[in-house]
């Protein structure tokens, strides 16, 4: 889609906008290991979560306007800190000129597409043999609670459809040495009140890709943004509450996956956003 005049509901135009970019170590132990993933935040999203945590980025649209050569400079500039990979932090928006950036320059170590999921088959297609992991959200598995949290209207079809392309693209999870160098990853974030959705996730994927896909169970809901503020949401104004969380990681267990990731309660924590005040670290 042609931006040059006009925003879409990304409030995204044909310019890259970063807001951010650092090593990171608090990524899923076979991305970021002791070295760090070399973190690249993208202004803005094609969601609109009421509890972001990144907000001032995803719906504020704090950053700055970026030319296909700094973006490119700014790889090489985390690449040459030794870190494991480079992380695409919510790009989908950005899809065209990424790709055009990482035919101009690919990185020797791997690409990661951190995103939240809500994107078509057509984009993921763009990315084969670009992308070597992809690092996806699976957010909600009920319309309602899509259109209501995220306002993403059919997510559950579309993150279905987009994850199933991703595995095409990536068939095989490659690990060398603890970090992984190809493959897909399905990331759950657990909501307050909303167990039965979380078990409708895992459910799904262990019926449709099977039991060795590697899913991370993540704890760290804290009420953010809307989810803080506005009284429409008020039952989403809380962490979780640890037999939440139990229970969902219980089904994890008892679904028999092998390589399931989850997090401690107290991830929790404030201490773990990366300060977006500085455009880099």
């Amino acid at each position: 889609m042609d931006r040059n005049n006009s925003v879409g509901f990304c409030n995204s135009n044909n310019n890259l906008k970063v807001a951010k970019y650092m090593v990171h170590y608090w990524e899923e132990p076979i991305i970021s290991g002791n070295n760090g993933s070399g973190a690249i935040f993208f202004s803005n999203c094609n969601l609109k979560c009421i509890y972001c945590q990144n907000y001032q980025i995803s719906s504020l649209g704090e950053g700055k306007i970026v030319s296909i050569n700094e973006f490119i400079d700014i790889i090489k500039q985390l690449e040459s800190k030794g870190v494991n990979n480079i992380n695409l932090v919510t790009p989908t928006h950005y899809t065209n000129q990424i790709v055009e950036a990482l035919n101009i320059y690919k990185p020797s170590i791997p690409i990661v597409w951190n995103s939240n999921g809500y994107e078509s088959v057509e984009t993921i297609k763009k990315l084969k043999n670009i992308v070597d992991i992809y690092l996806v959200d699976m957010k909600y598995m009920d319309n309602d609670l899509a259109l209501n949290l995220s306002k993403a209207k059919n997510y559950p079809s579309k993150c279905k459809q987009a994850i199933l392309e991703m595995r095409k693209n990536q068939p095989d999870d490659i690990i060398q040495n603890s970090i992984m160098q190809k493959g897909v990853i399905i990331r759950h974030l657990v909501l307050p009140n909303e167990i039965t959705n979380s078990f409708n996730v895992l459910e799904w994927i262990s019926n449709t890709l099977g039991t060795n896909t590697y899913v991370s169970v993540m704890g760290q809901y804290t009420p953010y943004h809307l989810a803080s503020s506005d009284p429409l949401y008020a039952k989403y104004n809380r962490t979780l509450k640890p037999i939440e969380y139990k229970r969902v990681i219980n089904r994890l267990k008892n679904l028999n996956f092998k390589n399931g990731f989850y997090q401690d309660l107290t991830s929790a924590n404030e201490i773990f956003i990366p300060d977006f005040n500085k455009f880099k670290d």
